[in-house]
């Protein structure tokens, strides 16, 4: 039985945390005025502990929230090895994602209005099953760039050494 050693997991972008909550802030607003609004219209004693009911539920799910992205952040990332790629992610459960080469049909680069704000953006690996496509988000704009140059590269080697 070999030794081998953990991969060096490439972590993604610092700046990625801020994306995350930028996004869950227009979440929580969006549900922060259907709450607000028609208590404040009705303005009875029911609506009112009605309001103060769901105020209380939304911060405690702002706070949680706030405490979990940055870990869930810290915890993505990628390793390349000769025949495959590996995404790792999650914090309770973890989850580690292997991406042969020589399955992958093709990859591309994307980033939303947010993501592009911040230069970054994410790499989707597409292969022939819909259920094994993973992503890697919050990569800088350069290295997304390259490491689907890259992908690409070992992928077009590998099938064709078929």
């Amino acid at each position: 039985m070999t030794d081998q050693q953990p991969p060096d997991f490439v972590p993604v972008s610092p700046k990625y945390v801020r994306v995350e909550l930028i996004g869950w802030a227009i979440f929580f607003l969006g549900i922060l005025v259907p709450v607000v609004l028609p208590a404040i219209i009705s303005a009875n004693t029911a609506t009112l502990w009605v309001l103060w009911a769901g105020l209380a539920a939304w911060a405690l799910f702002v706070v949680v929230v706030l405490i979990v992205v940055p870990r869930a952040i810290r915890a993505l990332g990628y390793a390349e090895r000769e025949d495959d790629i590996l995404i790792r992610r999650g914090i309770m459960w973890r989850k580690i994602t292997v991406v042969p080469y020589g399955r992958l049909q093709y990859v591309e680069v994307e980033s939303g209005p947010i993501e592009r704000g911040f230069g970054l953006a994410t790499v989707r690996l597409h292969t022939a099953s819909a259920e094994s496509d993973a992503q890697i988000r919050g990569l800088p704009r350069a290295d997304a760039e390259r490491l689907r140059d890259e992908i690409a590269a070992r992928g077009s080697a590998a099938l064709a050494g078929l």
